[in-house]
């Protein structure tokens, strides 16, 4: 492979082949304040209307129904271009194809549509990410489902993020600088933990509400039972 021409992009590894790459025309501070100013949007527009619509949530309830609610933007949103733009994303200049092409920086296999991240985004994209919009409205009406789809979905984000690390942990680390403080340790390991650390409080805190709801049930039955 001629590195000359493989390398023209900031990619890892530097003999990567991304023939149709243009280099980004919004600068990373541009990117980066996009994603955490509408996120942090997402969060406090949900942390009002949780405050107004009942006051059975308390902060930490609350701040669940914050996340899934950052969850949902960035799922159906981001993640949801990258399902559906994927194989054009190096050469585009839209300005979420800029986005994934500055995130590529910490994990290059979205650049090169790798199989593994592609089916991930895609299912993590059109399930979770309704999903997650779902588990916002359940909880602002005391669905009684509400603590199974927060179970169901810090499952499948758990699990998903696992997978993307392990499968580059196989890789050796080949898509990214390694060590690098922003591309390596922010990009990829960083923003990546949140969806196993979050996700599994969430399913712990599911799993004791819906143990407790099942004996109570459990109890109820036994009283009925003996009074027969």
């Amino acid at each position: 492979m001629d590195s000359s021409k493989a390398s023209h992009h900031p990619y890892w590894p530097r003999d990567l082949s991304i023939p149709n790459y243009v280099a980004n025309d919004r600068s990373m501070s541009e990117i980066l304040v996009f994603l955490f100013s509408v996120s942090g949007l997402f969060m406090l527009v949900t942390w009002l209307i949780t405050g107004q619509a009942t006051s059975r949530l308390g902060a930490w309830r609350r701040l669940a129904v914050c996340w899934f609610a950052v969850c949902g933007f960035i799922h159906c949103v981001i993640e949801g271009w990258f399902s559906l733009y994927y194989d054009i994303i190096p050469g585009d200049q839209r300005f979420l194809s800029q986005l994934w092409k500055e995130y590529c920086k910490g994990d290059s296999r979205y650049a090169i549509a790798d199989n593994f991240t592609v089916c991930m985004e895609t299912v993590t994209a059109w399930l979770w990410g309704p999903f997650s919009f779902w588990a916002v409205y359940a909880f602002l009406t005391n669905k009684p489902y509400r603590f199974l789809l927060q179970l169901i979905i810090s499952v499948g984000q758990a699990y998903g993020a696992v997978l993307y690390f392990f499968t580059e942990h196989r890789d050796g680390y080949a898509h990214s600088e390694l060590g690098h403080p922003i591309y390596f340790w922010f990009y990829f390991v960083s923003m990546n933990t949140l969806w196993i650390v979050i996700p599994l409080a969430l399913v712990l805190d599911a799993w004791k509400h819906l143990s407790a709801a099942q004996r109570q049930t459990d109890s109820t039955k036994s009283q009925k039972n003996k009074k027969n």
